[in-house]
């Protein structure tokens, strides 16, 4: 569930100057309530979700066998979507741009911080691509109530 005044009480961390760079937000809303959020962002854009990564689920299953001891996430997932109509535009303008495609937003929750969710995504090189960094950055921030 959203609070208006949690999403106030926000930590944000949204710099970015190349495409190696990451935009990410941080809030006290639980992790259930962040994907929540994020799934119904996605929806509202009219857009649909081509898979749920669920890496943090996934990374903990395979700890042991791989002889780590490290927990890297209580919860971590990376959701995949896709926009026809910003991706034709961004391809359009540059047919390589079909490596960004489909567009990823994930978030996580670290042991050493429990109470913090991460929302967040890549950034994207200046030119057309911006248009899928300002579309990320749109849906980021509704889910966590910045909207």
């Amino acid at each position: 569930m959203r609070h208006p005044l949690a999403a106030a009480a926000l930590c944000l961390a949204a710099t970015a100057a190349s495409a190696g760079d990451v935009i990410t937000y941080d809030t006290d809303q639980s992790f259930d309530d962040v994907i929540f959020g994020l799934e119904s962002a996605i929806l509202d854009e009219g857009l649909v979700i081509d898979s749920v990564s669920h890496t943090g689920a996934m990374l903990e299953r395979t700890r042991a066998d791989l002889g780590s001891e490290v927990v890297l996430f209580e919860a971590a997932d990376i959701y995949s979507f896709c926009s026809a109509k910003i991706s034709r535009a961004v391809m359009e303008a540059d047919p390589m741009n079909i490596r960004f495609c489909p567009y990823d937003i994930f978030v996580f929750v670290r042991p050493d911080t429990p109470d913090t969710t991460t929302i967040g995504f890549q950034a994207f090189p200046e030119g057309p691509m911006k248009q899928v960094e300002a579309l990320l950055d749109g849906i980021a921030r509704a889910a966590i109530g910045l909207d």
